[in-house]
């Protein structure tokens, strides 16, 4: 593919495209259900986030195709005098073009947006075989600081 990604806020018939993108991984894919019709699941987190504006899901469209996605959610917080944080979910990018730099870019968005809404920080979590991920986080400044505890209700 050619053509510089362009990054949006997703829309509604981008739902296949970015469901795709979460199954389309070796790890946790396997939680996803790609398949048409979607499942009504996806359809109401997607209209919960969008109608949230604290939340915002995020597309790369390259050459019409979304290849490309991540959600990022502002929160306020009390520490740091009243400060704000953004914790970024869910970064995807397809598999036949990772290690081309749109992963970065994508990451730069995030990190765009959080600035604009006042962020003091910017904090993510990546499972632990996500060596590859992990290398690449902390090539783009992320730092790990911090161990996290995960309990899942379900």
């Amino acid at each position: 593919m050619s053509g510089e990604p362009v990054f949006r806020k997703a829309r509604r018939a981008d739902l296949p495209a970015i469901v795709e993108l979460l199954a389309d991984d070796p790890i946790n894919g396997h939680r996803e259900r790609p398949r048409e019709p979607l499942v009504q699941g996806y359809f109401d987190a997607f209209a919960a986030i969008t109608r949230d504006d604290a939340n915002v899901l995020v597309v790369g469209e390259q050459n019409g195709a979304i290849i490309a996605t991540a959600q990022i959610t502002f929160i306020p917080y009390l520490t740091q005098q009243g400060g704000k944080c953004a914790i970024i979910e869910a970064v995807r990018v397809a598999s036949r073009l990772r290690s081309h730099g749109i992963g970065e870019k994508l990451m730069a968005h995030l990190t765009a947006l959080a600035e604009a809404r006042g962020c003091v920080s910017v904090q993510l979590v990546t499972s632990r075989p996500r060596v590859d991920a992990q290398r690449f986080y902390a090539r783009i400044g992320f730092k790990d600081s911090h161990l996290g505890f995960k309990r899942n209700l379900r």
